[in-house]
């Protein structure tokens, strides 16, 4: 299954890595991702910030609020930057409890207090929880079941698996399970790209672009009991991603409409 998917997306990646990758400095391929990335990930969520929104915070802070954000949507994309530098540098990290709850405790520390007064960052949330038009299960049950997704996610990372697939697969079950008061979908994404990257492979970024198909597919584990759709999607997202940013570095290499 997904062999037509893999085959494309591994043509493309290599290609990617090394007209890409292999050409920039690892800092600055490593900011512009974090620039993407967050951008995309919080607009998910309902952030309004653009790319030079969240360009110009990465390289300011708060010293420069954008004009016509929220103090609150600065803060929340600082601390995703937060969130994404600590899962960058920790990639030799146990893919454990402790990984997860502290990138939790990053991604809502200075804003959880506004939208859920009662809540601690980085710890399970203590009462059912509900979002958008789905309504979660027990949260005991879901949280006791954790630690066994924490687990066969690793032995996942340890198979001969592709890394998409266990990004997506574990994206999908730590979404179902949602245990945190807030902050689940954007710490399920790093988290998901933490697979990927210790994979050696590139961030999957979902676009805000795709942001409903996003969530049809979430929505399909539990309508229809298979994340056959998510696979699919953070295929698709995966392989456009680096098509779309081949052909702009393709076209931006052109210097022939600028020539008298």
């Amino acid at each position: 299954m997904f062999k037509k998917e893999i085959e494309r997306y591994e043509k493309v990646r290599a290609e990617y890595e090394n007209y890409i990758v292999k050409k920039m400095s690892a800092n600055d391929y490593l900011e512009w991702n974090e620039v993407l990335f967050s951008c995309h990930s919080c607009a998910i969520e309902g952030n309004s910030f653009t790319l030079d929104d969240t360009r110009v915070l990465l390289e300011q802070g708060l010293s420069m609020v954008p004009v016509g954000r929220s103090l609150l949507e600065c803060t929340e994309m600082s601390d995703h930057f937060r969130a994404f530098r600590y899962i960058t540098s920790h990639l030799d990290a146990p893919f454990d409890e402790a990984l997860l709850k502290e990138t939790n405790r990053l991604v809502t520390e200075n804003t959880l207090a506004f939208r859920v007064p009662d809540a601690v960052a980085g710890e399970y949330t203590t009462c059912d929880m509900a979002a958008g038009d789905t309504m979660f299960g027990d949260h005991k049950k879901l949280i006791a079941r954790i630690p066994d997704l924490m687990e066969s996610t690793n032995r996942a990372i340890e198979q001969d698996i592709h890394p998409v697939i266990v990004a997506a697969r574990f994206h999908g079950f730590f979404e179902y399970l949602h245990p945190f008061r807030d902050g689940n979908g954007r710490t399920g994404r790093l988290l998901s790209n933490w697979i990927m990257l210790r994979a050696g492979h590139p961030l999957v970024i979902i676009d805000i672009k795709d942001r409903a198909t996003y969530i049809n597919a979430l929505r399909n584990i539990r309508s229809e009991g298979t994340d056959e759709y998510l696979i699919s999607f953070f295929f698709a997202a995966a392989t456009s991603r680096l098509e779309n940013e081949l052909a702009q570095k393709r076209k931006n290499s052109n210097l022939g409409a600028f020539l008298f």
